[in-house]
């Protein structure tokens, strides 16, 4: 069976030097449409202490002289753009009062080179030819048929020729030069399932993620994404000016989210694939219901807001669905401090962030292995008809045995995958280590 799903393809440009001049005026553009509407909707915001909405700023800038700079379309896109930053302003404010409402479009006196989206009147591609035509407003134009033309070069194994859609077509300014990102609609063959086993996967912070598989537990820690934050995080204010974001500034946001974006495809194909060699035809997937909507302090406030287990499961949503695993979102509530032995949900059993013992059947367990294995047995048939006694989330029985059995205690550990940068991959814990 074949689904349609939405793809991103991107294309070098291959005349860049005729167009550049081009791209670089409407990227022009769509920074000062950005900025004339922020200024007019901090002036509304000034008189009656409310953001115009997306519709209302609309109207007010197809009066302004610079709508007309891009085709209407593209127009839009960026207050559309502009409307969603105001939104996750908002969701982010009640929050941290201290956050910041989204700034201008500036590098000193200069505008930098905004993100500019052609919608479907705004381009004409000429696949056979790896060609597309780009659309001017009137106000750039020379004349009434005056246009960019680039012609574009995407990986070789990408043939837009046999998508069934180009929906938009976006011209990016990727810190060094223009490129072109081709959004569209394609068809891709599904698998039935995968099996019928069930695992579960706890999300977190430290440990990104843990999979409750049916004979094993596997830990998925983020502590190079952790480093990635850091690094180019300091970087961010190491290079602040006061005229606006500098050059370097920009370079590190972008590798940050590129790095990030690398790191959640990975783990994910990591988790389906381990699914479907593991005969794993549906995974439970904890799901913190209103976790955002709540208050964990400045710092906690702040590493909830970076935490992007939403992202991850879209990730593995549509991947489960193309292999054949069937991605259920479950609620996580109380799984993190219920014994997935027992059943005895004492919040004092979480001893700490990595240690789960059961006051009642004195389980000595990983904590995100307990709680990955309670997201598994949501959904599992009869789960307490199996023995998952055996070493897989059990640490040991007794404390004391943890220091009398060192060998016994090494065979019960969860299996531990991490990043490996070299290969870009995730392998277990000797691989990347030899």
């Amino acid at each position: 069976m074949a689904i349609e799903v939405t793809r991103t393809f991107v294309g070098s440009i291959q005349n860049h030097q005729q167009v550049c001049d081009g791209l670089d005026s409407l990227g022009d553009s769509a920074s000062k449409i950005w900025n004339v509407a922020r200024w007019t909707a901090d002036r509304v915001w000034d008189e009656i202490g409310k953001i115009p909405d997306e519709g209302t700023l609309k109207s007010y800038m197809k009066n302004q002289s610079c709508w007309k700079d891009l085709n209407a379309q593209s127009s839009q896109e960026v207050i559309e753009e502009l409307s969603d930053a105001f939104q996750s302003w908002f969701d982010l404010r009640h929050k941290d009062e201290k956050a910041n409402p989204p700034g201008y479009r500036k590098h000193g006196d200069k505008r930098p080179r905004s993100t500019v989206t052609f919608k479907a009147n705004g381009f004409k591609h000429d696949p056979e030819n790896n060609r597309v035509r780009l659309s001017k407003g009137s106000n750039l134009k020379e004349s009434w048929s005056d246009f960019i033309l680039s012609e574009y070069q995407t990986r070789p194994d990408v043939d837009l020729s046999k998508v069934n859609k180009v929906q938009n077509v976006r011209a990016v300014w990727n810190g060094d030069e223009w490129e072109l990102h081709f959004v569209c609609k394609v068809d891709l063959e599904t698998n039935d399932s995968a099996g019928d086993g069930v695992a579960g996967i706890d999300f977190g912070i430290k440990n990104i993620a843990t999979v409750a598989f049916p004979d094993e537990y596997v830990l998925y820690p983020g502590n190079l994404l952790k480093q990635d934050k850091h690094y180019f995080t300091q970087a961010e204010y190491d290079t602040e000016g006061e005229n606006g974001p500098s050059e370097k500034l920009m370079w590190a946001r972008r590798k940050l989210a590129d790095r990030e974006t690398h790191f959640y495809h990975v783990l994910t194909d990591a988790i389906i694939t381990e699914c479907v060699e593991r005969n794993v035809g549906t995974l439970a997937v904890s799901w913190p219901e209103d976790m955002r909507e709540s208050d964990w302090g400045k710092t906690g406030n702040k590493k909830l807001h970076t935490w992007a287990f939403d992202r991850i499961y879209q990730y593995l949503e549509y991947k489960g669905e193309i292999c054949g695993v069937e991605v259920l979102k479950e609620n996580e509530w109380n799984t993190s401090k219920t014994c997935s032995r027992c059943g005895d949900n004492t919040k004092s059993n979480r001893i700490e962030r990595g240690l789960y013992v059961c006051s009642s059947c004195k389980l000595v367990a990983n904590a995100d292995c307990n709680g990955a294995e309670n997201m598994r047995q949501k959904i599992t048939p009869s789960p307490h008809g199996e023995d998952r006694s055996n070493g897989c989330v059990v640490v040991r029985e007794t404390l004391s045995l943890v220091i009398t059995k060192i060998e016994d205690f090494r065979t019960t550990q969860p299996s531990v995958h991490l990043f490996d940068r070299e290969s870009g991959t995730f392998n277990t814990r000797e691989q990347v280590v030899s």
